[in-house]
Parts: C-alpha cells; sequence; structure tokens
C-alpha cells in the first residue's frame, strides 16, 4: 500500500457462528491482522474479542469504530511500552 488514504473494504468475519460484515480502511485492516497474529489468534476471533468489550460499554459504539479505536488503543501502548491503564477509547466516545 503506498497511501493510507483509501475508502473502506467491506469483508465479512463471524463471531459467535454469525456472519457479519465489517467496513475498514486497508490500514486498519492490514493492523488488525498483525495484532491477530502477534496474539496468536484467527482474525475472528480478535473481532469476537473487540465485539464482546464493546457490547459491555455502556452505550457501545458500531463494531467498527470499536475496532479503530482498539488498534489506536494498542497503539498508543506499543508507543509507550507500556500498558496505557488511564486510555478507554470507549470514554471518550461516552465522554465519561
Amino acid at each position: 500500500m503506498t497511501t493510507p488514504y483509501h475508502p473502506p473494504v467491506k469483508r465479512s468475519v463471524e463471531i459467535a457462528g454469525h456472519k457479519t460484515s465489517i467496513s475498514l480502511e486497508p490500514l486498519f485492516w492490514e493492523w488488525l491482522r498483525r495484532e491477530a497474529h502477534d496474539l496468536g489468534l484467527p482474525l475472528n476471533a480478535l473481532v469476537a474479542r473487540i465485539d464482546a468489550e464493546r457490547i459491555a460499554a455502556p452505550r457501545p459504539p458500531g463494531l467498527a469504530g470499536a475496532v479503530r479505536l482498539w488498534l489506536a488503543q494498542r497503539a498508543v501502548a506499543k508507543m509507550s511500552d507500556s500498558a496505557v491503564p488511564d486510555f478507554n477509547p470507549v470514554q471518550l466516545i461516552d465522554g465519561t
């Protein structure tokens, strides 16, 4: 990929035995694949984990937004070389 500017690409995933689709920009699909690989998880399993965390939020964002926020949280944690306990992307959405 030569540029991060690309419209979202819709792909199918399976969560808890149910197929759904997510539209993410190619950059986010690549990051999601890398994180799944780094965690030793199939892509569907990682998306299911993110979905479960999203659903538990007081005001859950959409799945694509939750994936982007989860990836942002991972990137921030990696940049600081430590966990970022005070950073909760769902709180940013909720304003809490």
